[in-house]
């Protein structure tokens, strides 16, 4: 019993937006499914990676350490405020008509692109979020029940938990696939660009000025 409510936490969290998911549908969008699925496996190998940090208690080291919870969510921060000008200078060229023309796929008009990079861009926007860190820790215990050997089960719920989310950004993806016609018209994408680039500012301010 213990298992179904957490997976439907798992749902209902992952449903909700933050960072990853805008980073996630910003792959999508520009470059196809594949950018974004490969941004989403990256995101879930540091969702495992957290969680098997509260499981084994190493987050609660970052946690208690100010020193190294600090420098984590200032590179976080950078990351998404990185991105979030890329996003709004890729689309003040694409209405001056600097990128080519525009409609196409989008990794032309990506340098460096391709399945490693959005994998590495989705990694490193989790694991640069000490918020991840704080939520497996007081998250995953919740669903431990009494007498569990502690470690195995926060393992096991560590898998569920990736196998959920991974399931929930499989059908996003496929949904914003499926409507690229549309979203890949010049001044529709243009538009979206510059929204994506203005929520990861926005993160990235939000988790710089958070307190601990």
């Amino acid at each position: 019993m213990f298992l179904l409510a957490f997976i439907g936490s798992c749902f209902v969290v992952a449903m909700v937006p933050g960072a990853s998911t805008a980073i996630i549908l910003r792959q999508t969008l520009r470059a196809g499914r594949a950018r974004g699925l490969a941004a989403a496996v990256g995101n879930e190998t540091g969702i495992l990676l957290w969680a098997l940090a509260a499981a084994f208690g190493l987050s609660a080291l970052v946690v208690a350490s100010e020193v190294a919870y600090d420098v984590m969510r200032a590179a976080g921060a950078a990351v998404l405020l990185l991105m979030g000008v890329q996003s709004l200078w890729n689309a003040r060229r694409r209405r001056e008509g600097r990128d080519g023309g525009g409609g196409g796929e989008g990794p032309a008009g990506e340098s460096g692109g391709g399945l490693r990079r959005s994998y590495l861009l989705g990694l490193s926007t989790c694991l640069a979020n000490p918020k991840a860190a704080v939520f497996a820790m007081s998250f995953l215990p919740q669903f431990v029940p009494d007498g569990a050997d502690v470690p195995l089960t926060l393992t096991m719920l560590a898998v569920v938990w990736v196998l959920v989310d991974t399931v929930w950004y499989g059908l996003f993806i496929w949904m914003v696939g499926r409507a690229r016609l549309v979203f890949g018209r010049p001044a529709v994408r243009r538009r979206l660009e510059a929204l994506s680039g203005v929520v990861l500012i926005g993160f990235g301010l939000r988790l710089v000025t958070e307190s601990h």
